[in-house]
């Protein structure tokens, strides 16, 4: 039995239970059409039904010594190990991941469960001082008790278990909203590999279902008290302002419109490595991609034409077949608002430097250029693979077009004076952002988030603290307050 027919359901208090919702949920892959699973959505009552299994869960779960709870984390690092080939067949299958995408993928996991485990010892207290000298105040780190979490379809296992560990590690339970498009590998895959590793029932639950059949009803529902969500803007925007009605704290990952900058001191040939890499990864399905590659006019003839070689020679197709660089978008909806966005482009006046033909949702490399100031493809995230070459006078020019965005998320300079980066580096208005490297990273330890709209709080790290605990103050009175009256 395949995870896709064995984990197609929903997973509420450790049962796999069909949903009760009034329509089904079709998993298709995006490269073949291959249909992959079928999924009754969840409703309302079940969206009920696991958070009050979470909440009924949590005190005991919380109350678990912090050194047994990590080892769950232990024993899902080796079902991983275990399961490596038939997990990254189902990140291909079902998001249309190539095989380094799917190797990339699985790293991140191990590494962000290797920090849930250190994260179960790390909610520590503190005693403060008073100005009482016969009191003591003692400051308590407590999970928050149930977070919901809503991930995406580009990296869903990835995207899922940085915001599930976590919290799971940090005492809470957790309710888990995976991608409509992506239901196995970004939730019923989440919930395998934990319960393998010993997680108790109802510590995780996992709703595969829809705001057109549930509304609001997993943000507004009385149980959570934090709501983790990674996705798009204008989402997030919306789940900012319910969650923000119901008095719920809110971490939003959203999207980005980074900009890789080439310097005039850089050196080309990695600079157009980082480049083609940062645009292209995933199909440009990736928050962090470089959406704009910003390069300094007295070198941004050599550089576009060894970017637009390298960029020419990438394999698409199969992304079962080891050697593609760039499978298919996640349907071919999203091939054809990003065709209609480049037609648009061009129409108003952009250069066509390479473009191929889309096939389904096979969408070949695009690389543009002259792109005329105002063009909307400049403020906005591409979820694709489009490049945009800008070229710029001096490092003012190149950091007013890097901020002339209404996003913040990554970005990187290139150039052969590290100081020189950095100085560039701390004007660009970005939560994250690489001296000669790709804007593409994510390291277990590092605080991860964005500027403007790109996000609210950090995930990462000790950020994880902050973001899945709460404080308590209880002070002591060893001697006798004298009150007023």
């Amino acid at each position: 039995m395949s995870f896709f027919e064995e984990l197609a359901f929903q997973y509420i208090d450790g049962e796999w239970r069909t949903g009760s919702g009034s329509w089904d949920i079709v998993d298709f892959n995006p490269y073949n059409g291959e249909k992959l699973a079928t999924i009754t959505v969840a409703g309302t009552d079940e969206i009920d039904e696991a958070y009050r299994a979470a909440e009924r869960a949590q005190p005991q779960w919380a109350a678990t010594n912090p050194y047994t709870r990590r080892l769950v984390f232990e024993r899902a690092l080796a079902v991983i190990d275990e399961r490596e080939g038939e997990l990254a067949a189902a990140i291909t299958a079902e998001c249309g991941g190539t095989a380094l995408k799917a190797a990339f993928e699985l790293r991140l996991v191990r590494e962000f469960l290797r920090e849930a485990i250190h994260l179960a010892l790390r909610a520590e207290g503190r005693i403060l001082p008073s100005p009482d000298g016969t009191k003591e105040n003692r400051l308590y780190r407590l999970p928050v008790g149930v977070v919901g979490v809503i991930s995406p379809f580009n990296f869903p296992f990835l995207l899922s278990m940085k915001s599930v560990a976590p919290a799971l590690a940090l005492g809470n339970a957790v309710v888990l909203k995976p991608h409509q498009n992506t239901p196995i590998c970004g939730g019923g895959l989440v919930a395998k590999v934990l319960t393998e590793a010993g997680l108790p029932p109802g510590v995780l639950n996992v709703v595969v279902t829809d705001i057109a059949e549930i509304g609001d009803a997993l943000i507004e529902h009385p149980v959570p008290k934090v709501i983790s969500f990674t996705g798009s803007d204008r989402v997030g925007r919306h789940v900012a302002s319910v969650a923000g009605g119901h008095f719920k704290r809110v971490i939003l990952e959203l999207g980005g419109n980074s900009a890789l900058i080439v310097l005039d001191d850089a050196d080309l040939d990695y600079a157009v490595d980082a480049a083609v890499f940062s645009r292209f990864v995933h199909q440009g399905q990736v928050c962090m991609a470089a959406n704009r590659v910003l390069v300094d006019r007295r070198v941004e003839r050599e550089f576009t034409e060894k970017f637009v070689a390298k960029v020419r020679g990438l394999k698409v197709g199969d992304p079962g077949d080891p050697t593609t660089d760039i499978g298919p978008l996640i349907h071919s909806g999203q091939a054809e608002a990003v065709n209609t966005l480049v037609d648009q482009t061009v129409a108003d006046g952009a250069r066509i430097l390479l473009r191929g033909e889309t096939s389904g949702s096979l969408v070949p490399p695009t690389v543009l250029t002259d792109i005329p100031e105002g063009s909307p493809v400049l403020t906005q995230e591409i979820f694709g693979p489009v490049a945009l070459i800008i070229p710029f006078d001096g490092e003012d020019e190149a950091v007013r077009l890097a901020n002339a965005t209404p996003y913040g998320l990554s970005g990187a300079v290139h150039t052969g004076s590290v100081e020189r980066g950095v100085r560039v580096a701390r004007r660009v208005d970005t939560g994250m952002i690489h001296v000669n490297d790709g804007t593409v990273h994510d390291e277990a330890i590092v605080p991860f988030g964005g500027e403007k709209q790109s996000g609210v709080g950090r995930l990462n790290g000790e950020a994880m603290v902050e973001a899945f605990t709460t404080t308590k103050w209880i002070s002591i009175q060893y001697g006798r307050t004298q009150f007023p009256f």
